[in-house]
């Protein structure tokens, strides 16, 4: 939410205590500045939007040496303050905004109250224009010096200068007319009260200071409402830290835009996870401007102490709402690699010291041979392996040639000596 934003919204309640009880709001000349637009749904009870003032400059001297550009103009003498509002043939009406509902092809009269709020007579210029939503959500009027293709060029009134005695109001008419191809949805726009005074600055210089105050003007034309608010962009940046503990901050920046031919506002939020989908962090849902048809609006956000959970995603779940009914969500995300640089650098030392390990252990083992067997003599020859099965003869002497097999069915004889050939009966 930018900061007008959230500053119009807070003056809202106070601005609606002073109207019921004082005359209608004013303007100081000196201090003109945008005033943005809130939620659809509840707009505030200010009555006028202050237009930032255009300066041009009637004489232009050098710049003295010490001086490079134009100088800002001084204040007046005196305050010069005036009011713009709703207003009827018999006075205010207590409206807020104008506000329309019409057929293509529909006329409308209206009046709009200018209040002269000054000791001395002032001359404005009041005529319409077109609005648009400004790159940080507030509600904006086009210059003077570009003309309105909108509902600002379907207002019209009997004369555009008129001039106001101090302390007086005049109720001025106008009509509106919607053209019978006006296309359905929104249209907004303003009717200003303008006011050119001369200034001279500090140096001496005069400028002409072109400063307007606008009633606001929400015109919906009748046929089909497409309410509707993409997420066309999502970007995300991480600070990794060397050391996880702590974790680094996380930037989310996601484009809206209105695609719809309603004006829209809402509220996001983000929620960041990490593999599997497990949650790291989320944050509270933010109030998003009011957004007219065909607006573009970015918003930011920043989360801190977000761990790096090797590959983190952060989805965007917008709650978009009308004038008068909520939306479905709209989700978008994006993703980006966050490794967990300290562990992995740990790891990757500790897998290095045992791989060097390994290679000088094989390296030793391959420079020494193959170890001896036990009782061999160092150089001789391995002994051949016994017949596989065949046990060896108890008393034999190491590499004596092993004795012949007695004749099967002879019994061996237990006086040590060879065995006898075999005889026949006795």
């Amino acid at each position: 939410m930018s900061l007008v934003t959230a500053l119009s919204r807070a003056g809202a309640p106070i601005v609606a205590a002073l109207l019921a009880t004082a005359p209608p709001l004013t303007a100081v000349a000196p201090a003109a500045t945008a005033l943005a637009a809130p939620a659809p749904a509840a707009p505030p009870a200010a009555a006028l939007t202050t237009v930032a003032p255009e300066v041009a400059a009637l004489a232009a001297p050098s710049p003295g040496p010490g001086g490079t550009g134009t100088p800002a103009p001084t204040a007046a003498a005196g305050v010069t303050r005036w009011a713009v509002q709703p207003s009827s043939a018999k006075g205010p009406t207590g409206r807020n905004y104008f506000i329309y509902d019409l057929a293509p092809g529909s006329t409308v009269d209206d009046h709009v109250g200018v209040s002269n709020l000054s000791d001395r007579p002032l001359t404005f210029e009041v005529y319409g224009t077109d609005a648009y939503t400004t790159t940080d959500g507030a509600f904006a009027l086009l210059p003077a010096d570009q003309p309105a293709t909108g509902v600002g060029s379907w207002v019209s009134f009997d004369r555009r200068r008129w001039t106001i005695d101090p302390g007086e109001r005049a109720d001025i008419p106008f009509t509106l007319t919607v053209p019978a191809n006006a296309t359905p949805g929104d249209h907004a726009g303003g009717v200003i009260g303008a006011l050119a005074q001369t200034r001279t600055t500090a140096d001496g210089q005069r400028v002409l200071v072109d400063q307007r105050l606008a009633a606001r003007v929400y015109l919906r034309v009748t046929g089909e409402v497409r309410p509707a608010v993409t997420i066309e962009q999502v970007t995300v940046a991480y600070d990794n830290p060397v050391n996880p503990v702590g974790g680094g901050e996380l930037v989310i920046s996601y484009r809206l835009r209105n695609s719809g031919n309603v004006r829209t506002a809402g509220t996001g939020a983000v929620t960041v996870a990490g593999p599997l989908g497990w949650e790291l962090a989320r944050t509270s849902p933010v109030d998003l401007p009011e957004l007219l048809p065909d607006a573009v609006f970015t918003v930011t956000e920043r989360i801190t102490g977000v761990p790096p959970a090797v590959r983190l995603r952060a989805e965007v779940d917008l709650a978009p709402t009308t004038v008068d009914t909520a939306l479905p969500p709209v989700r978008r995300s994006a993703g980006l690699w966050a490794p967990p640089w300290l562990p992995l650098a740990l790891l990757a030392t500790a897998a290095g010291w045992f791989g060097v390990r390994h290679w000088r252990h094989r390296r030793a083992t391959a420079a020494t041979g193959t170890p001896a067997r036990t009782g061999d003599t160092a150089g001789s020859p391995p002994e051949p392996d016994a017949v596989p099965g065949t046990p060896a003869r108890t008393g034999d002497t190491a590499g004596s040639p092993p004795e012949p097999d007695a004749v099967p069915g002879t019994p061996a004889r237990t006086d040590g000596s060879g065995p006898t050939a075999a005889t026949g009966p006795a």
